[in-house]
């Protein structure tokens, strides 16, 4: 029993003290990160002011890839022309004052967090209007030096940049929003920007836009050459492709609907003038409404956008069916006067005759026994006029006539009906929805042509 505690107790010892050489060791390796840096970063033996050298130690530029992780987009702005993006943006370049030995490998790199003890690339975002960094809960930034001089810089940054928008296929448009990176003070013969090869730019798989879908990007050079010298410049060159169907169920078809309404004034009667005004003045001013509301929405540009010509065309067939209703109303005034007309000249050859017939009876009564010739008012059958004047009737009436669409279908109207104002509004019926459909088709058949002739 005692040799089995000694055993034990021996055991228990060993175990603390290997415990305790192991603490020490990760004690000594943290300590070996710490001398790593401050031998490479020591005080009198680096200069963050000074470039790194070239491809292999030579006197170039000094190069720097660049790659980028798009983690959201949030806002898309037609009116400001501008879009917002967030964003993780990493640099790697090689600076040869900053090797150190990784202890065979098991010091992979050296972390840190202050971006003002190495050299640091002068890039700066030149269609930038806003942007900040995160700092919750600690600043979203670091730095990885790697053991063969390699620096790792990378951030996280939110930005509002400029788009600069063509709108003339609002709202069938794709649109093209850049994103610039440029040198600030450093000219191409002390720093280039590549994008890192590979994949430089990555998108977020989940990404979700109101009224936009990003079709895909696109990567690309763009230096820029100043009085001071040329600057190097990487740009990412996103399309965005805008969603119609928000359009369609907010704009296209309510207009449709109240194109429609307005056409239903053809169908009262003409005497209900209350109504057929009513209607047109109501769809007249919704409509009104409808398009000021879309211009508050959209930057005054000088061109006509594909959604004022859309607009433009229902607002002008609403103002025309009222309109056609205020030439009703005049044809319908034009056909009583008429009508009126034709009344009194019938009673006015009604009193005439029978004046005429009253004035010889009295005469025939007062003159009974007289006698002296009188011409017959009736030519009788055998008169040469009369036979040719029967005879010119016959030949007009078996004369052979063109069919005629229009007056054969306004035909059936009863003559009492088939008045000009009438006339007037059942053409209305036939031509808006007939006129309105060609729009339609010139329409759409137009603008989707021109979408694809962008791409």
């Amino acid at each position: 029993m005692g040799s089995g505690h000694y055993f034990w107790a021996i055991l228990y010892f060993a175990s603390l003290c290997s415990a305790s050489l192991a603490n020490n060791a990760k004690i000594n390796f943290r300590e070996k990160e710490k001398k790593v840096l401050d031998q490479i970063l020591g005080a009198g033996k680096y200069d963050a002011r000074i470039r790194p050298s070239g491809i292999n130690g030579t006197d170039g530029p000094a190069v720097v890839r660049v790659n980028i992780f798009v983690r959201s987009i949030s806002k898309i702005d037609d009116v400001t022309m501008e879009y917002s993006v967030q964003l993780t943006f990493r640099e790697q370049w090689t600076d040869e004052r900053l090797k150190f030995d990784d202890i065979q490998g098991r010091l992979k790199y050296l972390t840190l967090t202050e971006a003002n003890r190495v050299w640091m690339p002068d890039l700066f975002f030149s269609n930038e209007k806003e942007g900040h960094f995160h700092n919750i809960i600690m600043p979203n930034v670091y730095i990885r030096i790697f053991p063969n001089g390699s620096v790792l810089y990378s951030i996280r940054i939110s930005l509002t940049l400029a788009c600069p928008m063509n709108l003339k296929l609002y709202p069938l448009d794709r649109q093209i929003c850049s994103l610039r990176m440029a040198s600030y003070g450093w000219t191409t013969n002390d720093l280039v920007f590549l994008w890192k090869e590979g994949d430089p730019v990555q998108v977020v798989k989940n990404l979700h836009l109101p009224r936009f879908t990003l079709e895909k990007f696109l990567t690309d050079y763009c230096n820029s050459k100043t009085n001071t010298g040329e600057y190097s410049c990487l740009k990412v060159d996103l399309l965005f492709k805008r969603e119609f169907s928000y359009y369609l169920i907010q704009i296209y078809i309510p207009c449709c609907m109240l194109v429609i309404v307005s056409w239903v004034s053809f169908w009262l009667d003409q005497g209900a003038v209350p109504a057929r005004v009513s209607l047109g003045v109501t769809t007249l001013l919704t409509m009104a409404t409808q398009t000021s509301g879309i211009n508050a929405s959209l930057p005054p540009v000088s061109y006509t956008k594909a959604i004022d010509v859309w607009t433009g065309v229902c607002l002008t067939f609403v103002f025309g069916a009222l309109l056609e209703f205020a030439l009703v109303n005049y044809a319908s005034r034009s056909d009583r006067a008429a009508d009126m007309h034709k009344e009194n000249m019938k009673k006015k050859r009604r009193d005439l005759e029978q004046a005429s017939l009253d004035a010889a009876s009295d005469l025939l009564d007062t003159d009974s026994n007289a006698t002296f010739a009188m011409k017959p008012l009736v030519r009788h059958p055998g008169d040469p006029l009369a036979l040719e004047k029967r005879l010119q009737c016959e030949v007009h009436m078996q004369a052979p006539k063109r069919p005629n669409c229009c007056k054969t279908w306004l035909s059936k109207f009863p003559t009492r009906q088939c008045s000009r104002s009438k006339r007037i509004d059942v053409i209305s019926r036939i031509t808006f929805p007939l006129v309105f459909a060609l729009f339609n088709l010139v329409y759409w058949s137009t603008y989707l042509f021109r979408e694809e002739e962008d791409e």
